[in-house]
């Protein structure tokens, strides 16, 4: 919700108003939309969800892989500590992602499903990829770096578009 509210207060206001422990109307819009929206999907999706709901959740949080990998990490304050401090650089921290998703994957294209289900499936992952590069991406530059609040806008609206992307082509 910080991070709606920052985005739309302005360039000079931004970091400020994502600071502010009060909550502003396009955060509250924010998060009323996002709620709808995930409670359709849920109820669209329905029996499909215990392999949906992983690939979504691990979509949401390999995008902020990319966030980190990209951008300076920015603060309100003069001294924060950054999270790019512990960082090893993308291919050692998504490593374990990669092995998982693969494995999971796997596990699910042999459990003997159609072949229109294999196509379907081969697109939501290159969707997957878009998504978790692209939302970070658009966040980052709009507010020129990342922090805490961005990464939590992330792994949500992340998660929210491949919701709503696998409610649509399952």
């Amino acid at each position: 919700m910080d991070t709606f509210d920052g985005i739309f207060a302005g360039k000079k206001k931004r970091l400020k108003a994502m600071k502010d422990s009060k909550v502003g109307s396009f955060g509250v819009q924010s998060l009323v939309f996002i709620t709808l929206i995930q409670i359709a999907c849920l109820l669209k999706i329905q029996n499909q969800i215990i392999f949906v709901l992983p690939i979504c959740l691990f979509w949401g949080r390999f995008s902020n892989l990319f966030f980190i990998e990209k951008f300076k990490y920015i603060s309100y304050k003069k001294k924060s500590i950054s999270h790019k401090q512990f960082w090893k650089g993308f291919k050692k921290e998504s490593l374990l992602s990669i092995i998982f998703i693969i494995i999971f994957i796997a596990f699910h294209l042999l459990s003997f499903i159609s072949p229109a289900k294999v196509i379907k499936n081969s697109l939501l992952i290159l969707i997957g990829i878009f998504v978790s590069k692209t939302i970070p991406n658009m966040l980052g530059n709009k507010i020129e770096g990342f922090n805490g609040d961005a990464c939590g806008a992330s792994i949500v609206l992340v998660e929210t578009t491949m919701l709503f992307m696998h409610a649509i082509l399952l």
